[in-house]
């Protein structure tokens, strides 16, 4: 860890000028207490660096949350082992997959189904009358989306860990109507700004004051956007697990279960209110994971690499927190500009994965080195899983 001024420290080895300056400029917004901690997998982002951990008083800045609100990982270990599996027709299980969850960007479901269904009676009765009228009008196809993965680096991933054992993996977040409530109070936030001719280092460090209708109400909007990216989360890999036990059974002939030994599902693009350093704060984990003293959690790599199920150290000036995932270091448009399809094919070699070209800004190499940034993170988490994938879906 490094001080890099009295309101920032910074866990990231690796880290260009621009994130650099980045954060250091949103350490510098009055509200920061104690001070902004910048995680190992630090990039570039909106307003705010991907991969920062922001405890605010008396205010929040919807853009240092991030756009995909509630984003994260679930994961579950099986009985199942490498030998269960090999052998068995990897490339239909995925297809499998990809029929039973809409992919891409814009993905939704013809219809809900009955645990669809469900999750979104419990959704609407978390909310007023008045936040559905205006998800309705923000995002109409909301109820449709969930069950739904999207595109960029959201992904489901059939892995296994160092002892052979079997886990199924996936990370999205809250589709279409988190992104529309985001985008929402964040321009809220910016009327708010010019209201009261406040002038800011960045317009999208704009900020919503405590205390006031409008922080009342994106507060409302974000805990409520966190749930649904929690419950998409669960809807997806119940269809993970029934479509890996049909796939299991027609492959052995017999009637295959999964027997859940774990499942853990951890944002990591949100909000909560937290004490430390001796006052409650909201406390904004943009491209971060809670890592409280013994906590479960999640760090992906990036396509292809290997990812890590982990506990938290419940490290003080670190906010007790930790990275997300590896952190890119290549823009999508320059990833796909430097590297080919035949790049990532060499990447895969013994994955199951969708051969296309649309993938080629997910390449490893677009990313910073997994190893590296979990290094650098040894004094915020201890890993108790290294995943090694064996089938790979994403969207387009």
């Amino acid at each position: 860890m490094e001080k890099l001024n009295s309101r920032l420290l910074n866990w990231a080895s690796i880290l260009d000028p621009q994130t650099k300056e980045q954060a250091i400029t949103t350490s510098t917004m009055p509200f920061i207490y104690p001070h902004l901690a910048l995680m190992p997998d630090a990039h570039l982002g909106l307003g705010a660096t991907v991969g920062s951990v922001i405890p605010t008083l008396g205010a929040i800045m919807p853009a240092a949350v991030g756009v995909d609100i509630g984003c994260g990982m679930i994961a579950v270990r099986t009985q199942f082992t490498l030998d269960d599996v090999e052998g068995k027709d990897l490339a239909e299980l995925r297809s499998q997959i990809e029929r039973s969850i809409p992919l891409s960007a814009g993905g939704k479901n013809r219809k809900l189904r009955d645990t669809a269904a469900a999750r979104i009676e419990t959704l609407e009765a978390a909310a007023t009358p008045e936040q559905i009228a205006r998800f309705d009008s923000l995002a109409k196809a909301w109820r449709l989306q969930l069950g739904s993965l999207g595109s960029g680096n959201h992904f489901i991933e059939v892995s296994v860990d160092e002892s052979d054992r079997v886990w199924l993996f996936l990370h999205s977040g809250s589709r279409g109507i988190g992104n529309r409530i985001a985008q929402h109070h964040i321009a809220v936030a910016h009327t708010e700004m010019s209201k009261y001719w406040i002038t800011l280092p960045d317009k999208d460090l704009a900020y919503l004051v405590e205390g006031t209708p409008e922080f009342d109400e994106y507060i409302a909007d974000l805990l409520w956007a966190q749930a649904y990216a929690l419950a998409n989360r669960e809807e997806m890999m119940d269809r993970v697990i029934d479509q890996f036990e049909r796939w299991m059974s027609a492959a052995t002939g017999t009637e295959a279960t999964i027997d859940e030994q774990h499942r853990i599902n951890c944002h990591h693009n949100f909000s909560a209110k937290e004490r430390h350093w001796g006052k409650e704060v909201w406390v904004s984990r943009k491209g971060a994971i809670s890592a409280a003293d013994g906590e479960w959690g999640l760090i992906p790599g990036s396509m292809g690499t290997a990812s890590h199920v982990v506990t938290g150290l419940g490290n003080a000036p670190a906010l007790n927190s930790s990275p997300h995932g590896a952190g890119r270091v290549y823009s999508r448009s320059r990833a796909r500009k430097s590297f080919t399809q035949d790049d990532l094919r060499a990447s895969m070699v013994g994955i199951e994965y969708r051969d296309t070209d649309a993938f080629i800004d997910e390449i490893p190499a677009a990313y910073k080195d997994i190893d590296q940034v979990m290094a650098d993170a040894s004094d915020l988490v201890e890993i108790q899983h290294t995943l090694r994938q064996i089938v790979n879906v994403k969207g387009d």
